[in-house]
């Protein structure tokens, strides 16, 4: 809530009764603070929201400068939306929430999407394991070609990074999934070994699920030294096998099939 017993601050969100309008401008009663103005630069920033507004409505303006040279307070309402929203943002991130979003364009590091007016950003590796382009030798055309097929439609995500002062918005669809992850990745170690299918298959080596959803890579150095060339020639999507797990790290998991004497399951 504003103090009224305190003297208007430049910089400060208060709220304003619209008391008139002429070409360009708007009028607003900001009780004991006095008559504030919104005009030239701030009112065309703003005119798609200021066009509709009645005699009455409020809305809240940030206050650029306590005294115009007609004596009244300026007004920004594009300064106040875009104070708000990162006010906004910082609360969904503090609680943690998920948030829907519309992905607006794509280019080679990700998804370029928009939040309350704020642009955000979707890198590459905080898509989540279904998402994540499958492309093989990591090339950038292709991977930029698949990204671009998320245009228009909507992702689940958490908010990854948020800084104002920076006008930076990161977002993490992968972070949604990372708590589920950690949690099943309790029941397993470094050694063990899982049951589970084939669901991509790259230059580098293949993708493996196991354990419902849980995905991991087995690197083409793990599938086995002789098969070191062309991965596909040998195994195919759908394909049941056995892997060890060799490594887990950042909610990631690494698997073997050169650990195993016979890793397909009759």
């Amino acid at each position: 809530m504003i103090d009224f017993s305190k003297p208007p601050k430049i910089g400060e969100i208060v709220e304003g009764k619209v008391i008139g309008k002429e070409k360009g401008k708007v009028f607003f009663d900001l009780g004991p603070f006095g008559t504030g103005i919104i005009y030239g630069k701030e009112f065309f920033e703003a005119k798609k929201n200021l066009k509709d507004l009645k005699k009455g409505d409020k809305i809240s303006v940030k206050i650029i400068d306590l005294e115009n040279e007609e004596g009244y307070i300026e007004l920004s309402a594009a300064q106040a939306g875009k104070e708000m929203a990162w006010e906004n943002l910082r609360e969904k991130r503090e609680r943690n929430e998920i948030l829907k979003i519309k992905i607006l364009g794509a280019n080679k590091g990700g998804l370029l999407t928009e939040i309350f007016g704020i642009p955000g950003f979707l890198p590459l590796s905080q898509l989540s394991s279904q998402h994540y382009p499958r492309v093989e030798d990591g090339n950038s055309f292709k991977i930029l070609k698949e990204l671009q097929k998320f245009v228009g439609q909507e992702l689940e995500v958490k908010i990854f990074d948020l800084s104002q002062k920076e006008r930076k918005l990161i977002l993490s669809e992968r972070a949604k999934e990372i708590e589920k992850i950690k949690e099943i990745l309790k029941n397993y170690k470094v050694g063990d070994i899982v049951e589970g299918e084939i669901t991509a298959i790259l230059d580098f080596g293949v993708f493996f699920k196991f354990d419902q959803n849980l995905e991991g890579l087995i690197h083409i150095s793990e599938l086995d030294w002789k098969i070191i060339e062309d991965p596909s020639k040998i195994f195919k999507v759908g394909q049941k096998l056995k892997a060890k797990i060799v490594k887990i790290s950042n909610s990631r998991v690494f698997l073997s099939l050169k650990a195993l004497k016979n890793p397909a399951i009759s």
